[in-house]
């Protein structure tokens, strides 16, 4: 409290107290009591009031400044809508902002109450030293999400693979980052590890580059089967023909004779490049005669 309240305060009590002595012990006379009682009615309502008066300015000042804190925001919004600021980033600042104007406000609130500024923000500061402390893995994760935030290794929407999860950035939030999986299930990542930890960005490039292998058996032709494979890339539309498709003789099995087929395609149409070569390469082979390879051993018996 300020210096005035707290005399009042400690004048009254002091007062009040004198006088309860002075009863108990028969030391006070009816007109003494009267009169200190009087005194103490008197110093205790301008006390009240006072303090009434100090409750209605802060409400007052409250509510005016919880108002000017919300067009702030909104201002706050506005702008970064018209500089089209990623909207993970723009979900940061808005709460960062909002939560600096309003503890403002509560400062402001609490110097018009009487209470000392300096010693509330010395045991603010004191609470958030131990805090800190404390929660060291959360501001770990708050690090995380700004560090996330300001380099942009990935955004909302983004495929990645991370921490051990593959999905679909769902939401980029302060101390963590929701990621949403191809089946369909929710994983929530801290920003901690994922800030500092290998993060594969699928969606980073525009262009993907589809790895496949098809067996076929020893005795086939090699030239037919790779003649037969690339027929089957010119004819997908959602291949791309630059940077051109690769055929390869990649790996002699105990099976089977590898061919290593890798072709481009728009990052969006992976999956759909990769399942079409396979099920087109398999129905084609058997179409043809070209015999797929299975894992066989061959036994003789020496008589």
């Amino acid at each position: 409290m300020n210096d005035s309240l707290a005399t009042t305060v400690a004048d009254t009590v002091s007062k009040a107290a004198q006088a309860a002595e002075m009863l108990t012990t028969g030391g006070l006379d009816k007109s003494q009591y009267d009169e200190a009682l009087q005194v103490l009615v008197k110093e205790g309502t301008e006390m009240a009031i006072n303090f009434a008066v100090k409750i209605v300015i802060a409400i007052l000042v409250f509510t005016i400044g919880k108002w000017i804190v919300g067009k702030i925001n909104k201002a706050v919004a506005k702008l970064m809508e018209k500089k089209e600021v990623e909207p993970s980033l723009a979900s940061f600042v808005k709460s960062l902002t909002n939560v600096v104007f309003m503890f403002i406000l509560v400062i402001v609130i609490i110097g018009i109450l009487g209470i000392e500024t300096s010693s509330f923000v010395a045991l603010f500061a004191s609470a958030g030293v131990a805090i800190g402390m404390a929660l060291s893995g959360t501001l770990q994760n708050f690090a995380g999400g700004v560090m996330i935030l300001a380099f942009k290794p990935f955004k909302v929407g983004d495929f990645i693979e991370a921490q051990g999860q593959v999905g679909v950035v769902k939401e980029i939030q302060i101390f963590n980052t929701i990621i949403t999986t191809v089946d369909n299930k929710i994983i929530i990542v801290p920003n901690g590890g994922l800030s500092t930890g290998i993060a594969t960005n699928y969606s980073k490039e525009p262009l993907r580059r589809v790895d496949l292998t098809f067996g076929i058996a020893y005795g086939e032709s090699y030239d037919n089967a790779k003649s037969v494979i690339m027929d089957i890339i010119n004819a997908n539309e959602k291949i791309l023909k630059d940077p051109a498709p690769f055929i390869g003789l990649v790996n002699l099995g105990d099976s089977s004779v590898d061919l290593t087929v890798r072709v481009w395609c728009n990052s969006a149409d992976y999956w759909d490049v990769f399942f079409a070569m396979n099920e087109t390469v398999y129905k084609t082979f058997t179409a043809k005669g070209i015999n797929i390879p299975f894992p066989q051993m061959d036994v003789h018996i020496a008589k």
